[in-house]
């Protein structure tokens, strides 16, 4: 059966920053918005290098940690096949139209959140993007090589982008 992302990328014409991740997991298309597995560590790398505190937990806070720090936020894929939530089993993927946030927005550098979501950029944008591309580590709970202290010293990267006037 073929999945249609079911959500809106996250983003304004201040964002600086662009982070992709691949497709929605079971769990984050349950619960209606990215990074929705509570043991994906997405949402605690972000807060802590963005000095928010607490974890923001609704999805309305979740955008507006984003949108204050010029982090705009999507998938790469609209649609695919996958079996359950692995990245691994996703087939028959259409690229998502980054257009309207690339023309709309002030991204300087894009962020692939983890191997999976990287190839997909290199393979069905790479030609088309004239910005800089940069593949992160996962903030999957699948990624046991990074605990959340490295996860964090990581993503700080993108700090060095949104800092920029």
């Amino acid at each position: 059966m073929r999945l249609i992302h079911p959500f809106d990328p996250v983003f304004n014409k201040n964002s600086s920053v662009l982070i992709l991740g691949t497709f929605p997991s079971v769990k984050s298309r349950e619960y209606g918005f990215y990074y929705g597995h509570p043991r994906n560590r997405f949402w605690k790398v972000i807060a802590s290098i963005t000095n928010t505190n607490p974890v923001p937990e609704t999805i309305s806070d979740k955008k507006q940690m984003l949108l204050e720090n010029k982090i705009a936020l999507a998938d790469v894929l609209q649609s695919c096949r996958i079996k359950g939530s692995g990245d691994g089993s996703i087939r028959d993927a259409v690229p998502a139209n980054l257009s309207e946030i690339l023309n709309n927005a002030d991204i300087r550098c894009i962020y692939a959140n983890g191997n999976k979501a990287y190839q997909l950029l290199i393979k069905y944008f790479h030609k088309n993007i004239e910005r800089k591309i940069i593949k992160l580590p996962s903030t999957s709970p699948a990624n046991a090589a990074y605990d959340p202290g490295k996860l964090i010293s990581e993503w700080k990267i993108l700090l060095s982008v949104t800092a920029e006037p």
